[in-house]
């Protein structure tokens, strides 16, 4: 993360809480983490597995599937004849749906990695939710974490939008958030930062 960037937050935050500033100090400097590329339907599909779960247990069941997909891709195995040794490792129906959607998505060339990335948050949340089990928190977690889009606000991610608003009092996180733009992604890796080290 540049320097100026990190004291341009510090700066937004002296106007805003003091409490909020002193966390985004302690925290240091936050920036995207460096994940290996194995495609949007990849990334779509560990983020549907792990949606209402603590991490623990989202792993978990991801690690169960890559032993039942064995040497082939998973994607690839999240077909219908597949759906008992889906829901074998702890998947809920919906998610198994769910999962089934990305595949056909990928199976189409919906899930084209450069046009997802060249596409704007709007579109892309438009095309993405058109995928069963894929909706806005999903599309928002894409956007930062595999297109690294330095704007998005995840008003809908709890961790993100609690912890913020513990630091701002009453004000509406969303608009506290607006005032980050536009780098409100970065704003919201902090928030995850913060909330993981108890600060």
């Amino acid at each position: 993360m540049d320097p100026k960037l990190h004291r341009r937050f510090l700066r937004i935050a002296s106007a805003v809480s003091p409490k909020l500033q002193t966390a985004l100090r302690k925290a240091g400097p936050a920036w995207f983490p460096e994940r290996e590329d194995k495609g949007v339907a990849a990334f779509l599909a560990r983020a549907v597995v792990g949606q209402q779960l603590s991490t623990k247990a989202a792993r978990a069941i991801w690690g169960r599937l890559e032993t039942a997909a064995a040497d082939g891709e998973l994607h690839a195995f999240f077909h219908a004849d597949n759906e008992s040794a889906l829901r074998g490792c702890g998947l809920s129906r919906a998610k198994v749906k769910a999962l089934q959607g990305i595949r056909a998505a990928h199976e189409t060339g919906a899930l084209s990695a450069a046009a997802i990335r060249a596409m704007a948050h709007k579109e892309r949340a438009a095309h993405l939710t058109q995928i069963h089990g894929v909706g806005p928190w999903t599309c928002d977690m894409l956007a930062i974490f595999y297109c690294q889009d330095p704007d998005i606000w995840p008003d809908g991610d709890s961790a993100a939008r609690q912890t913020l608003k513990r630091l701002i009092g009453r004000r509406k996180p969303a608009k506290v958030a607006a005032l980050f733009a536009p780098h409100r992604s970065i704003l919201a890796l902090y928030m995850w930062k913060i909330a993981d080290a108890a600060l």
